[in-house]
């Protein structure tokens, strides 16, 4: 396959994908945002627990 049947076949790839996608709703957008933001949180707590184990331990 040449480089030029493969960046034909990525785009039409491409395009059917798109085709498929729709834009989220205000309420999904909502909704992913809050479980996102409330991961980072947690992970960030995290984090910070086992930075004080660290410090007051070791």
């Amino acid at each position: 396959m040449s480089v030029i049947s493969k960046l034909k076949s990525f785009l039409n790839q491409c395009k059917i994908t798109l085709r498929l996608t729709k834009r989220p709703t205000k309420d999904e957008f909502f909704r992913i945002s809050l479980i996102s933001g409330v991961g980072i949180l947690i992970m960030g707590a995290i984090g910070f627990i086992i930075y004080l184990i660290k410090y007051y331990l070791f």
